[in-house]
């Protein structure tokens, strides 16, 4: 079998998804499409109290309806241990453990039938009686129950450096607003799902999940089963960006299920109840204060957030966290605080903390170069940091501003007027704004396995999984590349906690992580081929495992960077606010697949639109819960809402990384809505603080003092 010493030159060319053609024809199967035989169905019923506990289950009537197997519930559920998964505690997924109703929307049974109409029938028939008690749910940032939490291996509460008060005393120039964003959801196209039984003497599950091998672990550990004996696999996932990056319910409640009835058991969640049982982004209230030179050289950057979290488990939505990264000042302060309510648990959503943090703190930046009467291009370029603000680390590649100069002439900045509501096209005013953006780009130990087969074929297995990236292709690319064989000649096969270890679909993690392991197993191969007489017929296989090489890891502040331009008409009549242009340029390390990193660029800048524009979920203060948890009733951009966007690069080179790789799944929410706000307040004159920028909003702005009506 032949290598060659170089690459083949498969990365970096704009490969099509080697999944296409079966999922435009149908043939892709997501975790609600696996048969089985003798499949019987879960339906979840779910707490219509905010606050409480259940006193009476009436299994007997419905248990007696055509086709029900089983009423499982907190009087006849298996007990489970308390779950501390790979990222930390998993109390909601404690579920049928007790009486207890810590919010609207917590499974309080699960109805077992043969198909999934009458188990839905027989679900909405269940008897449930509750002891309600008063309950809480109305977030805001003086809330008297707000606190700082405690740091934890995923979290820096407070960070600070220099007097910020007197740095803020002394200042020529100063911000000092408050802004806020509302809870967000995920509403990912494919809702979740899991499939569980039993095959061979091992419990066997497909699940819809960003990471297989992680869920088989946590399987394991609470059904008191030994790892060897689970099976986990996500063969196609239809979008994460989060909510199935941790284990969720319909897993757990499959697997209970299938134990009690001795079948194999199918759980899929409604979009509705998505909306309580997978996470959602917390609405955040954002403080920044700025203090700067009157050139507009910042003395003091203050970045406070407070979000909500839940009573069941603390999550904290890190909004603060941008700005240990973005400028350099003489005093700086990040801080987060919560508010625990009874409400269902926030968790990671696509740009976690940096989406939310960077509508704050770039709209702050822009208000700054307002008052001091600066190009807010050129503000941000002279507050650009030699090292990290905060950890005084090495940057490994910071290039934003080459992603703001390069944005800037390709957007016609340098022609744009800075005083606001100059610009109209008949009864809309015109406005550009800007916005910077970040996001980290980490890696995570990983394994990957590496088989050159005797028809000179070569098989990938890694425990990857493909949310509708284009991971697949990704890995092909990547293999192909680090054996140096055509692209042709690589098969890949992921998303099975069979292969072992690694980093799940998620962070913007995943291709650096899952990179790093290919490298080696490719380097071992083509080591081991390199003293091959043949290749036997079971094929020769070489496993990579790169936790010692990343614990080696050198102390850098690596990141992804990028800037985001946007154009917008105004009808300052009506309030409607309508996005004409968007321009993104980023900073993203090496780029595999131009034609699926453009993809992820430009999907994350439409749901930055949509941040902007129109999510939204509302709570009811009397009932506790949703009052628009449906895609009729929570609002996302559209095909007709969607301008032209435009996603590019610029050339960012990582000397210290040997894949040369970041990550680009997030960064493209992240500064979208502040780019939309700015461009907004320069077509009106007048500043939106709060997300959605709904018309009401709007036209209760109107105009700013100093622009025509």
């Amino acid at each position: 079998m032949t290598t060659t010493s170089g690459p083949a030159g498969t990365v970096g060319l704009a490969h099509t998804r080697v999944e296409g053609h079966a999922k435009v024809t149908g043939t892709a199967r997501y975790a609600a499409d696996f048969p089985t035989d003798g499949l019987a169905h879960g339906w979840i019923v779910q707490a219509g109290i905010a606050r409480g506990r259940v006193v009476d289950i009436e299994p007997a009537p419905v248990l007696a309806m055509p086709g029900v197997l089983a009423v499982l519930h907190h009087g006849n559920a298996p007990r489970l241990p308390h779950l501390v998964g790979a990222f930390g505690p998993e109390p909601p997924i404690h579920i049928l453990q007790n009486d207890r109703v810590p919010h609207v929307g917590w499974p309080v049974a699960l109805v077992v039938a043969e198909t999934p109409e009458q188990a839905r029938e027989a679900a909405e028939a269940l008897v449930v009686r509750y002891e309600e008690e008063p309950h809480d749910i109305a977030f805001h940032a003086d809330h008297p129950g707000r606190y700082m939490p405690e740091d934890s291996p995923f979290l820096v509460a407070r960070t600070e450096r220099g007097d910020v008060e007197a740095e803020l005393t002394a200042s020529s120039v100063v911000v000092d607003s408050v802004y806020t964003t509302p809870e967000e959801h995920h509403n990912a196209m494919e809702p979740h799902a899991a499939l569980a039984r039993w095959s061979g003497g091992r419990l066997d599950v497909v699940d819809s999940t960003q990471g297989a091998y992680n869920i088989a672990q946590d399987l394991a550990q609470l059904f008191s089963l030994d790892p060897a004996c689970v099976r986990v696999r996500s063969e196609h996932v239809g979008g994460g960006f989060g909510s199935k990056g941790t284990i969720r319910p319909p897993v757990v409640l499959a697997v209970m299920a299938a134990n009690a009835v001795q079948r194999p058991v199918r759980v899929v969640l409604t979009r509705r109840q998505m909306f309580s049982l997978v996470g959602y982004r917390s609405p955040t209230a954002q403080r920044v204060r700025l203090g700067a030179h009157a050139d507009g050289r910042l003395r003091v950057l203050d970045h406070q957030a407070t979000c909500l979290t839940s009573n069941v488990h603390e999550f904290i939505e890190q909004s603060a966290g941008i700005a240990r990264v973005l400028y350099d000042a003489d005093a700086h302060r990040a801080v987060h605080h919560a508010v625990r309510l009874d409400v269902p648990t926030p968790r990671w959503m696509r740009g976690p903390g940096e989406a939310p943090g960077s509508f704050a703190l770039e709209s702050a930046m822009d208000e700054l170069a307002e008052k001091c009467g600066l190009d807010p291009i050129a503000l941000r370029v002279r507050n650009e940091p030699e090292v990290g603000p905060v950890s005084r680390l090495p940057f490994s590649g910071r290039n934003l501003v080459a992603c703001l100069e390069e944005g800037a002439r390709r957007f016609g900045w340098a022609d744009r007027d800075p005083r606001p509501g100059v610009r109209r096209d008949g009864r809309w005013r015109l406005g550009t704004g800007v916005a910077a953006s970040t996001f980290p780009a980490g890696a995570a130990p990983s394994t990957a396995a590496l088989t050159a087969e005797a028809d000179e074929t070569f098989t990938l297995r890694i425990s990857a999984a493909d949310i509708g990236t284009g991971a697949r292709t990704v890995l092909t690319q990547l293999t192909a590349d680090a054996l140096g064989v055509e692209f042709g000649r690589v098969r890949v096969e992921i998303a099975d906690s069979d292969f072992g270890p690694a980093m799940i679909a998620g962070a913007s993690m995943g291709t650096r992580s899952w990179a790093i392991a290919v490298d080696a197993a490719a380097s071992g191969l083509r080591a081991r081929l390199a003293l091959s007489s043949g290749i036997p017929p079971e094929g020769i296989t070489v496993r990579s495992d790169t936790e010692e090489a990343l614990g080696a890891d050198s102390q850098l502040e690596r990141h992804s960077f990028g800037a985001q331009f946007a154009e917008v008409a105004v009808d300052v009549t009506t309030g409607e606010v309508r996005v004409r242009r968007l321009l993104g340029i980023f900073a993203v390390g090496r780029v595999v697949n131009p034609l699926t990193a453009r993809s992820q660029l430009i999907g994350g800048m439409t749901w930055g639109l949509s941040m902007a524009l129109h999510e939204e979920a509302i709570r009811d203060q009397a009932s506790g819960g949703l009052v628009n948890a449906d895609l009729a009733g929570y609002h996302l951009a559209t095909h007709a809402d969607v301008p032209l966007i435009e996603a590019d690069w610029v050339d960012d080179p990582d000397p210290l990384d040997p894949t040369g790789i970041k990550g680009l799944g997030e960064i493209g929410i992240v500064g979208t809505a502040a780019a939309i706000a700015n461009a907004v307040w320069h077509a009106t004159g007048v500043r939106q603080r709060a997300l959605p920028m709904r018309n009401d909003r709007v036209l209760a702005g109107g105009v700013g003092p100093g622009v025509a009506g």
